[in-house]
């Protein structure tokens, strides 16, 4: 496919080497240089200087014969011109934006259908949101949403006091007799291995399970000890994701959020109801003591120089603060931190990739999540057809011949969450939640789910 990227920002340079490595024609369109060259120099791709709303260089950048646009400045003003522009003048058939002012898209002043935009993306909000979902389960690294919320995807890592470890995983049903849920993976030491009723799950291990919303707490239990629910919340960064965050928090927790400018500190005490704004650095130390910082449930440092939120998440943990959340841009430095003194690191990067990759994979795909930092993948895509045009419909799950590595884990049907046990037949119209172990199978899961040329 041919895509047009404007933008070669953190975002914009990540969605790149993604759909680059996947086999697409890139070009991105940016004002700097130097940014260009480095993006050159490390990817396959064409890239073009110039402002991304002019005509002239969108034109010299192939848009005439680019079948997708992702404006992806920092401008909304420049990435909704854009999307015009693309549509009206060169007939670019699917454009998606960057968005981060809420007054485009929400309410009677949401204007994106006028500028051709059909779809929009704000990586604030995706972030916010798997912050919030994160508070929600306190022993989890990774909490998806599929079927709008019916059925997650959690990763946990495994405790040696859980009750499952060191047992083999066929013995789940006697301890949940009452719930379902379905383990898709589990990497020890990086490596991954492809579950059946006969593994046992050791400490460390990280485990990749599904089940219905209610469930989850259960099967969390079966991996660690619990742990006492989220009351307590420090901030650290009062910008875009602080604000959102603390703003969806402060009803029901006891949120405390530190902003290091001044009138910024100003605006969000006067913006925000119930949290405590704080002016100063998250790195200071006495700030942190006068502020109890041992008695935070959950510190999360969400400002926008990476090296402050590793920092300032080290310091309230040795602290004594009882989890400590980073928000990471570099994705070489999220291997490297989490899991030894950082407990979650966030990419905003990688979330906000899944919500562009949904918009490209072939079949009727709902929802694309990148784990294990953009290596794998889970994916929600619904199927079409009878037994005589899919390859699918019809078929028990034990019939089917996945990719190795690749597990069919739950099918969604309805208001019904299913896990994907070897009996079950699948109908049309269902939801197949796919784990992908490696991103080079996704190929084989796209032909799998398509319909066969009869259908049509």
């Amino acid at each position: 496919m041919r895509i047009l990227i404007l933008g070669g920002g953190q975002v914009g340079a990540s969605v790149a080497e993604s759909l680059t490595n996947e086999g697409n024609d890139v070009t991105v369109v940016d004002q700097d240089a130097n940014l260009l060259k480095l993006l050159q120099n490390r990817l396959d791709i064409r890239t073009v200087l110039g402002n991304a709303a002019h005509p002239s260089v969108l034109l010299n950048a192939g848009a005439e014969d680019a079948e997708l646009l992702l404006a992806l400045t920092r401008n909304d003003d420049t990435n909704l011109l854009a999307c015009a522009l693309a549509r009206t003048q060169f007939n670019i058939p699917t454009c998606i934006a960057r968005i981060r002012a809420s007054d485009y898209v929400e309410g009677r002043h949401a204007v994106l259908k006028q500028f051709s935009v059909d779809h929009a993306i704000c990586p604030e909000q995706i972030v916010t949101n798997n912050l919030y979902q994160l508070l929600s389960y306190p022993r989890a690294l990774q909490v998806l949403d599929f079927g709008h919320g019916l059925a997650q995807l959690v990763v946990a890592r495994a405790g040696s006091d859980g009750k499952l470890v060191g047992r083999p995983l066929k013995q789940i049903r006697d301890d949940m007799p009452d719930s379902d849920s379905r383990i898709c993976a589990i990497y020890r030491n990086d490596k991954l291995i492809v579950p059946d009723g006969n593994t046992v799950i050791v400490p460390g291990d990280e485990v990749f399970f599904i089940a219905a919303k209610a469930d989850i707490p259960t099967m969390l239990g079966e991996l660690r000890s619990s742990e006492k629910p989220v009351r307590r919340v420090m901030i650290a960064g009062g910008g875009n994701i602080g604000y959102r965050l603390a703003r969806l928090l402060q009803d029901d927790y006891e949120v405390k959020l530190i902003e290091a400018r001044g009138e910024r500190a100003t605006w969000l005490s006067e913006n925000l109801d119930k949290a405590l704004v704080l002016h100063g650095e998250a790195t200071d130390e006495a700030l942190l003591e006068d502020e109890n910082i041992d008695e935070m449930d959950v510190f999360c440092a969400l400002t926008n120089d990476d090296e402050d939120n590793v920092m300032s998440t080290l310091l309230a943990k040795r602290m004594g603060a009882h989890r400590v959340i980073a928000l990471v841009n570099r994705s070489s430095y999220v291997d490297l931190l989490e899991g030894n003194r950082i407990d979650v690191v966030i990419s905003p990067h990688l979330s906000t990739i899944g919500s562009v990759l949904a918009h490209l994979r072939r079949g009727d795909v709902v929802a694309v999540h990148p784990l294990r930092r953009g290596a794998a993948e889970a994916i929600e895509v619904i199927i079409h057809g009878d037994e005589r045009t899919s390859r699918l419909v019809g078929r028990k799950v034990e019939d089917i011949n996945m990719p190795t590595g690749c597990t069919l884990s739950a099918v969604i049907r309805g208001q019904q969450v299913l896990m994907a046990h070897h009996d079950l037949v699948l109908c049309s119209e269902d939801h197949l939640i796919i784990f992908v172990s490696r991103r080079r199978q996704l190929r084989q899961i796209e032909k799998l789910v398509q319909v066969k040329m009869g259908f049509f």
